[in-house]
Formats: structure tokens, sequence, C-alpha cells
């Protein structure tokens, strides 16, 4: 049955008082800058408590130093009842409870230490270090059920002869050869650290791991090599022993591989994995038999996405659904038939966790980036409040729609209103494109330092986040329609959104806009070039410009095979290169910023110059920038690089977008920064 949660007033919405109303103001970049969010949650044994971090990056508009996101420890009792941990200092993932409830754990580096396990107690007392193995970062860890121990996995041994060789100049790196595998320990937990914690033999490359209520066995996720496309195309998950690495067993999965947990009487595994090695993503949930490896899908073929589980006390599974944009909470029986369900309504769930009973989950809504929320007497109970100072802001109303492609596929996406509703004739419309596209947009919080969301409803835009072909949250089959399939009907689908939205008077036909990351940034050079008529501007991130070069120089070519090209470059060398921007060059007369990371494994930089040199060689009147961020890879990680991202995208928009003016002046290429004066 389905059961629609009576979701209270202060669940759905952070009301902003009279005296806030009167002085609403739009969202800008340096809010953006400013953001916090929930991180990651542990629920307490008994479930009376839960902790959780809190997300955020330095200020860098209010002058504090550049950085990457920092993860504040709290611990939540009731709504609106937490409190702060730890230090300011200190930042702390991985959290976990202790079996006994009085410890959480989690992991940190303290100062020029490796990182490893700490624990600090529920009811008050420092921080202390628990577990560590010498000369290696701890990646992950697990408690045994007694309490005992703790299992530890973490880097692989110092090479020093290696290290002496790079000393001396020997520095050279042999592509692909050079395997670093993990290990796996076992810590005694005491009033020392172990000075010698028990080494245990895992095979190839583990990545996670969770150890079984009997303490005797775990489930391990394990490739190959620590290659990503191994990951993607080659990871298993293994039952091991732990007492000597002996392997008991592989779950002979066909596909990619995403969350596992093991069931209270450790007979099951909840699996969220792809169907085949064809399936664009891991969406599908499963159970499986721990003693025979059997498994069974739960929802194979469902209109839907399984983005996270976790297993009840009880023996039922809780998880979270997501169906298209909207998200709910489903519970299971033990034998995978549902209990009962439980939509989000105003809320996105996008995780969640167990304990003693209690359903705590992470949910965002389309005004406040994602809370605290716990399952009980019937609706979805809001734990935390961050951002205050959003409630002075003035929201563009938010909303899913639906439309129809020209072949009769119907496809759904978030449409954001300018803030003041939209004007006589359309507004100016930017369609952000999600990347993947074994990815998709929900209806929750869309804002982010690359994605313009409540920035550009504020600055008198609409913004809508199609769920074009490709998109999961629809089910296997609309995913695969992407599969072989380069640019149409994908980006199909982006022109026939454009022309729904101006036929329902959204949008202004001669000022849309594209944006986007990684696929998405395909997405956007495509609109820029082969499809340049109908669109003003764009903004591509980390994007693809050459198909045939792109297989050469990424880190997942058989993922690309797998579930995109359907075939090597070779097969079709002229087909591969007309699904190509720079082989559409000649068409293209729509400015075009583009941004990478110098450090980009999985779309080489060379895309972004490839298309940019292909333009301003071909295309010398058409206003081009490329942008380079230095140590970023395949999305920006540092403070400054995200806010000058947000700021440089939101003016190309505005020269060229807004007015409608493609022959526009360039930009200044320096963006203008508002950052607080160092007082110090």
């Amino acid at each position: 049955m389905i059961l629609r949660a009576a979701t209270t007033a202060a669940t759905l919405l952070a009301t902003a008082s009279l005296a806030a109303q009167a002085q609403a103001r739009p969202m800008t970049p340096e809010d953006v800058a400013k953001l916090e969010s929930v991180g990651t949650i542990a629920v307490s044994p008994d479930g009376s408590r839960v902790a959780y971090t809190t997300a955020s990056l330095p200020d860098v508009t209010e002058g504090e130093d550049n950085g990457s996101t920092s993860l504040r420890l709290s611990m939540a009792y009731g709504p609106n009842n937490a409190r702060e941990f730890l230090p300011d200092d200190i930042s702390a993932s991985s959290i976990a409870f202790s079996p006994d409830g009085r410890m959480v754990s989690f992991v940190w580096a303290d100062e020029d230490e490796d990182r490893a396990v700490w624990g600090i107690p529920v009811d008050g007392g420092a921080q202390r270090k628990l577990a560590a193995v010498d000369g290696a970062d701890v990646r992950a860890y697990a408690w045994a059920p007694d309490g005992s121990r703790i299992w530890l996995l973490a880097g692989a041994e110092e090479d020093t002869a290696r290290e002496k060789e790079a000393k001396a100049g020997f520095n050279a790196i042999v592509y692909e050869e050079e395997a670093r595998l993990n290990r796996l320990f076992a810590a005694n937990i005491g009033g020392e650290v172990d000075a010698d914690p028990r080494a245990v033999t895992i095979p190839g490359y583990v990545s996670a791991f969770r150890v079984a209520p009997d303490g005797r066995t775990a489930v391990v996720d394990s490739a190959p090599t620590p290659q990503i496309d191994d990951a993607y195309t080659s990871k298993r998950a293994h039952v091991l022993d732990l007492t000597n690495g002996r392997v008991l067993r592989v779950i002979e999965t066909p596909g990619k591989l995403g969350d596992i947990e093991v069931s209270p009487d450790g007979r099951q595994l909840s699996m969220i994995a792809g169907v085949d090695m064809n399936d664009p993503a891991d969406t599908t949930l499963h159970l499986v038999d721990v003693a025979s490896g059997q498994y069974r899908a739960l929802n194979a073929g469902a209109p839907e996405a399984a983005v996270d589980a976790a297993w009840l006390a009880d023996g039922r599974l809780a998880a979270v659904i997501h169906k298209g944009a909207e998200s709910a909470l489903r519970i299971y029986n033990a034998d995978g038939s549902v209990a009962e369900e439980h939509e989000g309504g105003d809320l996105l769930l996008s995780s969640l966790e167990t304990g003693g009973g209690t359903i705590a989950v992470e949910a965002s809504s389309a005004r406040h980036p994602t809370e605290l929320f716990v399952w009980e007497s019937g609706a979805f109970q809001r734990w935390t409040t961050h951002n205050p100072w959003l409630s002075e802001i003035d929201f563009g109303n938010q909303r899913t729609m639906t439309f129809t492609a020209r072949d009769g596929q119907e496809v759904e996406g978030v449409l954001i209103e300018p803030v003041g509703g939209v004007p006589r004739g359309g507004a100016p419309l930017i369609l952000d494109v999600h990347g993947g596209p074994e990815a998709h947009e929900s209806d929750g919080w869309n804002t982010s330092y690359s994605g313009p969301g409540q920035v550009a409803a504020g600055q008198g835009y609409a913004v809508f986040l199609p769920n074009y072909r490709g998109s999961t949250g629809y089910g296997t089959a609309f995913s695969k329609q992407h599969t072989g399939n380069y640019t149409d009907p994908e980006f199909t689908d982006l022109v026939d959104a454009k022309r729904a939205l101006v036929e329902a008077g959204i949008a202004d036909a001669d000022r849309v806009g594209v944006t986007g990351g990684s696929y998405g940034g395909y997405a956007t050079a495509w609109s820029s070039t082969a499809l340049s008529d109908e669109f003003a501007a764009g903004v591509m991130f980390v994007g693809i410009s050459n198909q045939i070069s792109k297989f050469g120089t990424t880190d997942i070519p058989y993922e690309m095979y797998n579930v995109h090209s359907g075939k090597w470059p070779w097969d079709d060398w002229q087909g591969m290169l007309e699904v190509s921007p720079i082989y559409h060059v000649d068409k293209a007369n729509t400015p075009l910023l583009i941004l990478h990371g110098e450090e980009d494994t999985r779309v080489s930089p060379s895309q972004s110059y490839e298309l940019y040199r292909s333009m301003k060689v071909r295309k010398p009147d058409v206003p081009v920038r490329l942008v380079l961020y230095p140590g970023e890879g395949h999305g920006n990680q540092q403070a400054a690089a995200r806010y000058d991202y947000n700021l440089r995208m939101m003016r190309w928009f505005d020269t060229y977008l807004k007015t409608g003016d493609r022959d526009a002046e360039m930009p200044s290429p320096r963006p203008t920064l508002e950052i607080a004066e160092d007082e110090g």
C-alpha cells in the first residue's frame, strides 16, 4: 500500500517571517559559496540519537583561506536539538556508533599524521585515537559486532625504494602499471592504540567492506585493479572469511555495483546493482542469499531507481526510491514483498540509515539543501536547520514539468521560474543538463556552483533541468535509449524541451542557453555547434568535443563501450566523428564559455582544447573562451575555483543570453570577486 506523508508545515517550509519577506532578496553567487548541508548520518543502536556531519567549504568571499569541503560532527537528539561534538578544526568523515552506542567513531588525520580512526564518548569527554595503520591512511573501517576490534581498510604499504628514487629525480610514472592495492587489518580496541594490527589477505583492489553480524565473515567490494574502468565493469561482492582471508564465494552480478548491506541475521544482502553489463547505472534493488550467492531483483523494469537501502532490526529492509523527479521511502518484508511506502512529498529523499527501529533520512527541498529528517508518527520530522539566512531569499517557484518529444516519448524535468513570475513574452531560459547521462534531476535543492538554479531565477532567468533519454529514475529501458545513440534522441530532447517551454509561454525563443558538466558538457558543446541555431549561449564544463580522441584519453574506455557508444571508434570512424561537436563547428554561432580542470582524467582537458582551437580558427568571429582550473579534476573541489566558476557562468549568460546579443563584446577575463578585505 502507499501512504502519503502528512508532512507538517515545519517540515515542508522554512517559513519566512513577515519582516524577512519584506526584505527578501535574490540569491547570489556569494550565497552559494557559504551554503551548508548535512553530509553523512549514523543512528545510534538504540535509535535515540543521530550523529551527523555538516559539510561546508571555506567562505572565500569573507576572506577565509581557500580549501575543500570540511565536515563538522554534531549529535541530534530530536527536532532542533543538536550540538556540535568536536572542535571546528577537526574534519570528521566515515562516522559510526560503537556497537554499545557509547562512542561515535570517525576518520581524521591529526596534523602531519596519517588518517586514523578516532572516537569520542557520546556522554562527554575528549576525542582519542582508537586504531591506525603505521605509514598508511585508513580508507574505511568497521566495528566488530562485540566492539572488541575495528577492521581497517588502509592504503598500500610505503614503498621506500620508490620514494628514494623520486627524491633523486627519477619520478617517471608508468601509466596503469603501478597499482597500489588497499590492505585489511584487525586492530584490537583497548586503552592504547594497537601498535601491531593483524593483517588479513584480501582479493584484488578492495574499495569497501561490511562485517557480518557473526563477526567471522565480511562482504567486500573488489575489482582487479584500482582503475575506475574496473570499478565500473568488473567490481564484484566477495564473501570473505576474516580469520584467514579465504574467499568463500563471489556474487556474480553482471554489471555496475552500488550499495550493499548485510541483514541482521547475516543470511541476506541487499544489493543495488545493474541488471546486466549494458545497464547504464546501478539502480535495481536485489536480495542475495549469502549461503548460495544467488540473487534476485525486487524492482526490475520498474520506472524508478533504488538509491540507498538499510536493514531494520526486525529483518525488514528500508529503501530510498526515486521515481522520476520525486522520491519515496519504501519498506520491504524480509521475503522481498513490499510492506509499506511513504511518498516524500515536497522532500527529495537522498539516503537513509537505521538503528533501533529509527529510520533517519537525508532530504532536501526546493528551498533548502540537505537536512536530517526522521520518519516518525507518520511523517518526516525535520531535526536540523542549517542556512537560516535562506529565509531572506526570494525564491523562484519550482515544479516538475513533462513534455512530449518529437517521437512521442514523455520526458520530465524540473522547472525553476524567475523570481516574481514569468514576464509577458517569456523569460531568458537556461537548460541545465546533467552529466552521465546515467543520472537524473530531482525536485529538491538545485542550486550549486555549477548549477545556476535560484541564482539565475533571482536575475530573471527561467531554469529547466531535463531528464532526457539516458537518464535514470525512469527504469532501465528509458536509460538504455541512450546506448549507441549519441546525440539523438538524447539531445533532440533538449530542443523539444525548449520548444515546449516556448509554447507554454515560459521561454523567449531567441534567448535560450545551455550549460552542463561532463556529459552535460557534451550536450552544451553539441548544442553550441550542431544545434547552434537553437541556443543563444553556452557554458560547457569538463565536456566532450571529439568522441574519437575521447576514447584514447579517458579512464573509462570499456564503460564507454558497454553503456554509451555500443561500438568502438574503429567500428565506425566516420559515425563517431559525426557525433563529435568539432565536426560541426562550421555551424557554430553560439557564444561559448569552456571550463575544465587541468587534472581531469575522466574527460581530458584536451577535449576542451580541441573545441576551443577549432572555433578560434574556423569561427573567429564567434565569442569563445577557455578557462582552466589548476589542480582540479572532473569537477571543482576547492572553494575559490567553485566561486570563480559561478561568477563566470552567470556573467557569460548575462552578456549573451539575457541580452540576446550574440555579437556582444566578451566580458573581462577576470571575474569581479566579492572578497572581504584581509584584516590581518
